[in-house]
């Protein structure tokens, strides 16, 4: 008969820098190939290898073969929002150079949350969908001391979010496939303590603002970077401007 959560099994698993960065590189969803994550973590190819394997064996990551190469991604959106939950609860990283400094700061603004979109953006498309109508239920605000389920970092379950029909008509203008959809999904941000847009919903959201153009991902990072395309488009569609 199984025990209780062998937490400290998964610690050990995560407690190796390497293994963070991979899973942190990982995080926006893509597939990507060893070379690229022993790159991230900056070790040797030999050693990212044994690095992956354990990810592997820990049920953290998929991998896929395509002739000789292998390529991993994170096993699922509860992997994500594992490292959405870490990323709250760990200390800041120390910056030691302009490039840390400017990661973390862009990490803040715009991310992905595994296939949504978080940070400020993400926060701020579900709060301008919430003013005109097209999402109701909600004010997007997540109130720690009213709370029943909700927690920073996680699937949002106490606000039943639905769309409204001017909403999914204005989504699909847009050319987000919602289809008969009506009730939506939404995550906490850890970041902005925010309710942003997640689901089938929020996953065909950043997949046509990426096809759009309006964002673009970092290189190996979470990080979503808006364009000047994105930042018209922003202001006309959503009636926000991006700083």
């Amino acid at each position: 008969m199984p025990g209780d959560a062998d937490i400290a099994a998964l610690g050990a698993v995560l407690s190796e820098r390497a293994r963070s960065r991979i899973l942190l590189a990982l995080g926006d969803g893509r597939a990507l190939p060893a070379s690229v994550l022993a790159s991230e973590a900056g070790v040797a190819a030999s050693t990212a290898s044994g690095h992956l394997a354990r990810l592997v064996d820990a049920g953290l990551l998929d991998v896929t073969v395509q002739g000789r190469h292998r390529y991993y991604r994170l096993a699922g959106a509860n992997v994500g929002e594992l490292i959405e939950m870490l990323a709250r609860l760990a200390p800041a990283a120390p910056v030691r150079s302009l490039r840390d400094d400017t990661r973390a700061h862009a990490v803040r603004a715009a991310r992905t949350c595994y296939d949504h979109i978080a940070g400020r953006l993400g926060v701020a498309i579900m709060r301008s969908l919430i003013a005109d109508g097209s999402v109701t239920g909600g004010d997007g605000r997540h109130d720690i001391d009213r709370a029943r389920d909700d927690r920073l970092s996680a699937r949002g379950r106490d606000v039943d979010y639905r769309l409204s029909e001017a909403g999914a008509a204005r989504l699909e203008r847009l050319g987000v496939p919602v289809g008969g959809t009506r009730a939506l999904r939404y995550c906490v941000d850890w970041s902005e303590q925010a309710h942003h847009l997640s689901g089938a919903v929020g996953r065909g959201l950043a997949d046509r603002l990426l096809e759009l153009g309006w964002v673009k991902r970092a290189d190996r990072s979470r990080a979503l970077h808006v364009t000047p395309q994105g930042r018209e488009g922003f202001a006309a569609e959503f009636a926000f401007a991006v700083p």
